[in-house]
């Protein structure tokens, strides 16, 4: 995947064109929204429109925009008082002064669910200011905050494609370029809801698709083709069992540690759960196949039984997430962080398993992993990790938690099938600021010390409670999570044997008793 971008001139046209609309009826919302509920949702419980949403307060001024022909393509206007005011803007309060548009403006974006809906990202929220300010100001903000949304382009069609961006204004083309065939050559640019692209075979000019932006995300020209699988050695077991050898002998080399355990559950906050789940809401039809074969990328997926998919995420919304969620991860481990990876979101199918390995060590000091979504999954898909003693725990996630783990350090996957339909991720990778070498350097002073030893642990839950206190020991501080196995690895022939012994489903009594 590359980035790119639109030629220059190209840039200046697009951000200078007016998208022109007829204002309907329909475009301003009549009255004030008394509750977030009182929005139109779908079948899902998803927004199924863009807003700006203003306090009721400054409906009048508002108005008088479109009454001058203020146009926003895709985003309806709404004002809000009571319960939705105070949901969207918490602790403002309408001053004393009558000064145009001295209150707060904030967009809210089509495919968010309806308990988040009313929590925007900081970008997309405009604070209010004693001065006030001006129409033209808020016509501005709007339309660089509210209605740019970036665009992605991927190629699956049997030829390179010529891109046109079309202005409204004349409804001429403007070349663009063209778009090469494949993943590692998507397009992503900048542009505004409402613009139109068209695509055309340079042999013959014809139009083979276009797209007008509705949202931020990602459009396939065409489909791609379902991977050639590798076949499978007949000693295959062998080399997974030498996969998890290799990964068992990794995950000693690192050092350093950053908490008593190696991991810890938490949950999103509302803004930043509100934009990772509309984004991939709005996206989820346009996934495509990931692409993985045993020179590749190894047996860490099961690949050659069960298809992974991926949706794309565009560069720049990638990087505000990733700087988010790196303010979360520096609160876990207590120290400065530094971006290094944060991939786009995986999907699983049923039947899909994940092999225990850690991540690379350069890269990978503190991580986390979001559960994005999931459907019709029968049984909980633990995210299995484990602890600083190589303690087995299966942690349970639902759509906006997240698991913070040290990932280079600590052995994790998700050996026991997916039960059920599918079960979408996201991960973000982190290290300490500046510090390649990390792995290499004993704890700093004020460390915490790794959780080792935790006293006589036993069973008093049933053996399919995850994530609830099934197993007690003698120091509560091992928390909840330990699994109902009790299993504990000492060499990566226990991997081995692990990932047998639960191709089926889980064990339903003590697995060390097996080993």
């Amino acid at each position: 995947m590359i980035f790119s971008s639109l030629h220059k001139a190209s840039i200046h046209s697009l951000l200078l064109a007016t998208i022109s609309i007829t204002i309907t009826p329909e475009t301003v919302v009549a009255g004030a929204i008394q509750s977030i509920d009182e929005l139109p949702y779908d079948e899902n419980g998803r927004l199924t429109k863009h807003f700006v949403a203003v306090p009721e307060r400054c409906a009048p001024s508002i108005q008088s925009l479109y009454d001058e022909g203020f146009t926003m393509y895709g985003r309806d206007f709404i004002s809000v008082e009571g319960e939705a005011s105070n949901a969207i803007f918490p602790g403002w309060s309408p001053p004393p002064t009558d000064v145009p548009l001295d209150c707060p403006v904030a967009c809210i974006e089509r495919g968010v669910e309806r308990s988040v809906a009313a929590k925007t990202m900081p970008q997309f929220h405009l604070e209010a200011r004693s001065e006030g300010r001006s129409l033209q100001e808020y016509k501005d903000w709007v339309f660089s905050a509210c209605q740019r949304a970036e665009q992605g382009f991927v190629n699956y069609l049997d030829f390179i494609v010529n891109i046109y961006w079309i202005d409204s204004r004349d409804g001429n083309r403007v070349d663009q370029g063209q778009l090469k065939q494949g993943e590692r050559n998507t397009l992503f640019i900048t542009s505004y809801l409402g613009h139109k692209f068209e695509f055309t075979n340079p042999e013959t000019d014809e139009v083979v698709f276009s797209h007008t932006v509705e949202y931020t995300g990602i459009a396939p020209l065409g489909k791609p083709d379902s991977p050639i699988k590798d076949e499978l050695d007949t000693d295959y077991e062998d080399q997974i069992s030498n996969t998890l050898d290799a990964e068992w002998r990794r995950h000693k080399r690192v050092t350093r540690s950053f908490s008593p355990l190696g991991f810890h559950k938490g949950r999103l906050p509302d803004d930043l759960w509100a934009s990772i789940q509309a984004y991939y809401y709005n996206n989820k039809n346009d996934k495509v196949l990931e692409e993985w074969t045993r020179s590749g990328k190894g047996f860490f997926v099961n690949w050659w039984e069960i298809d992974p998919f991926f949706v794309q995420i565009p560069w720049e919304l990638r990087r505000e997430w990733q700087s988010r969620l790196r303010e979360l991860v520096e609160g876990w481990v207590g120290e400065e962080l530094e971006n290094t990876d944060i991939y786009g979101m995986r999907q699983y199918e049923g039947g899909a398993r994940l092999l225990t390995h850690v991540d690379r060590e350069q890269t990978h000091a503190a991580s986390l992993i979001i559960n994005v979504a999931q459907g019709n999954v029968s049984r909980p898909w633990t995210i299995e990790v484990h602890d600083h003693a190589d303690r087995l725990h299966e942690v349970v996630m639902e759509p906006g938690d997240i698991v913070y783990y040290e990932s280079a350090k600590c052995l994790h996957g998700r050996n026991t099938p997916l039960k059920g339909g599918f079960y979408t991720n996201l991960f973000a990778h982190y290290r300490p600021k500046g510090d390649a070498e990390w792995f290499t350097r004993e704890n700093p002073p004020g460390t915490p010390e790794p959780l080792i030893d935790v006293g006589e642990c036993r069973l008093v839950g049933k053996s399919d409670q995850y994530s609830q206190g099934a197993v007690k020991c003698d120091n509560d501080a091992i928390g909840p999570h330990l699994s109902p196995s009790m299993f504990t690895a000492t060499s990566g022939r226990d991997l081995f044997k692990w990932w047998k012994g639960v191709a089926d489903g889980p064990p339903s009594s003590s697995f060390n008793d097996e080993l």
